[in-house]
């Protein structure tokens, strides 16, 4: 399993966590996890969000690896120009 630590702005949409824990080994397992064991959470994934996995960044590969002992960081999406 591997906790996920949620922005604020989710944690109503899980009973107030501010972190939960999903299986997978990939950024895209662990969000498509999050759709399924917490589908209140699915517009928002949706709808785009950021994952930092060890502190860094993942733009987009959802292939990124991620370990049981892995820091995995949900946040709003980070939009820049």
């Amino acid at each position: 399993m591997v906790e996920v630590r949620l922005w604020s702005g989710l944690r109503p949409l899980v009973d107030g966590r501010d972190s939960v824990e999903v299986e997978g080994r990939t950024v895209g397992q662990i969000l498509t996890a999050l759709r399924r064991d917490y589908p209140a959470l699915g517009p928002t994934l949706d709808a785009g969000v950021s994952v930092a996995v060890d502190g860094k960044m993942i733009s987009s590969s959802l292939t990124e690896p991620v370990g049981e002992d892995s820091e995995v960081v949900l946040m709003a999406r980070l939009k820049g120009g």
